[in-house]
């Protein structure tokens, strides 16, 4: 069966955007590789409620979605992962996908597809990062939600950017002793927008007050610049920085875990696989170009939510319902026939997007922790590239990511540069605007595509 509209991500734009193309009476499949709807905002363990702001209103939105499949109207597949996409001369599209844990391959064709991949964390290295129990910041916080499983029983969060707030405030109510939030820029990295900041002013304050509560110190101009321990971390070289991120002075904080977290990547793999033009974030990450009903330049493909730029769950919500109507518009299906997107949605839209490109602007990556580096710093940990080898092909001629990666061959591990990219890139002194030209979307075995012909579609 050839669906109306593939929907990839189960997260809050994905299930906005399916729901809203299924009520309009599009048949729709959603695929997600996760076992739960929700994505990483809204993750929640077997059984639970997704938590998060917006949670019960995401719980309803899952519910009519679930609704909707049992009227034959959508689809959700859960524990599928997409590694590839692909459009044929009839404007058909092919979702190659692996099932479950055994990774069984099957394709899926739809006339329309909507990508809503979302975005995974932006670590920096420093020596030690490769220690057990150092975790990104998201990481932290997708265990705590999803398992149940504390990062560590003290453990120091630091980095840049909102997002630390709500990570640390979750560790703490749910029982760890947080020895300190430290954000490596300024307090006031918003003071130059306070209208956009005013809305999200009580959030922050309520985060901040949860964390005073428990005693949490909150300290700007602070990072965590080196974790040390044998078989795992026990303390960490926490730096004094400059507004450029050099270390003014350093002391020792004892701990059992760090989460840091400097930002997002936006996953825009598949988009770029066919073709999609992209733009560029005010952190200079590349995103999926899309106009303001988010249609991307390929005819019948649609972007919302962290792949068009990262802005939080409200704004890939409502990216995603404005897809969905746009989606049964250009498919002539009823629920879409007036051609407009209702001007409410977008104007929201447009204020939300407005705030997140400001926080981007506030909390940037400043290039001073390039100095916290040693040689022996672990730089691609997939490939155990350590600083010198970055340096020794810098000396040989080197000037950007891809002859590094050539060179040294960072980037050429199971994660194919998603978690060391960035760095490489700065380190080579090339701004991290390309996008990614992965042939393979996801991380899949060589067994995986021998078996590409025995694909069943459904």
């Amino acid at each position: 069966m050839t669906y109306d509209l593939a929907v990839i991500g189960g997260g809050p734009a994905g299930v906005a955007g399916a729901l809203s193309a299924a009520q309009s009476g599009a048949r729709v499949v959603l695929v997600d590789s996760g076992l739960r709807l929700g994505g990483q905002y809204f993750r929640h363990q077997a059984g639970g409620r997704p938590s998060g702001q917006g949670a019960d209103r995401f719980v309803r939105q899952c519910r009519a979605l679930e609704a909707r499949a049992l009227e034959s109207k959508a689809e959700v597949r859960l524990g599928h992962k997409v590694w590839a996409v692909e459009q044929d001369d009839d404007g058909i599209f092919t979702i190659h996908c692996l099932e479950g844990r055994d990774e069984r391959p099957f394709t899926i064709t739809c006339r329309a597809l909507l990508i809503a991949t979302g975005a995974h964390d932006r670590p920096l290295p420093f020596p030690g990062w490769d220690l057990p129990g150092v975790f990104t910041a998201g990481g932290a916080q997708a265990l705590l939600k999803g398992n149940g499983v504390l990062a560590g029983r003290r453990v120091v969060v630091s980095g840049t950017g909102p997002f630390l707030l709500p990570v640390a405030a979750g560790l703490a109510a749910a029982g760890a002793s947080v020895a300190g939030v430290y954000e490596a820029n300024g307090l006031f990295g918003l003071a130059r927008h306070p209208l956009l900041a005013a809305g999200k002013a009580g959030e922050a304050v309520s985060y901040g007050a949860a964390l005073a509560r428990r005693r949490v110190p909150y300290r700007s101009r602070h990072a965590v610049v080196a974790a040390h321990g044998t078989t795992a971390v026990t303390h960490v070289t926490l730096a004094r920085l400059d507004p450029d991120w050099r270390i003014l002075s350093t002391r020792t904080v004892e701990c059992d875990a760090v989460a840091t977290g400097y930002g997002f990547v936006p996953q825009i793999e598949l988009a770029v696989q066919l073709g999609c033009a992209t733009a560029h974030s005010p952190d200079g990450s590349p995103v999926v170009a899309v106009d303001a009903a988010q249609r991307t330049t390929v005819a019948h493909v649609y972007a919302a939510g962290e792949p068009t730029g990262v802005g939080g769950a409200a704004l890939s919500e409502l990216e995603g319902r404005i897809a969905g109507l746009t989606i049964a518009h250009d498919l002539a299906f009823p629920g879409g026939s007036t051609g407009h997107v209702p001007g409410v949605l977008q104007r929201r839209a447009e204020r939300l997007r407005a705030f997140a490109d400001a926080l981007q602007q506030a909390y940037p990556v400043r290039p001073g922790w390039q100095d916290w580096l040693a040689d022996d710093t672990l730089i691609c940990r997939c490939e155990e590239v350590p600083m010198a080898r970055v340096r020794e092909a810098l000396e040989l001629g080197a000037n950007d990511a891809r002859s590094v990666k050539l060179l040294a061959r960072p980037g050429m591990g199971w994660c194919q540069g998603r978690i060391c990219g960035y760095a490489v890139s700065c380190l080579s002194g090339e701004p991290a605007t390309q996008a990614p030209r992965r042939p393979i979307a996801q991380p899949i075995t060589l067994g995986c595509l021998e078996r590409i012909e025995d694909e069943q579609p459904r």
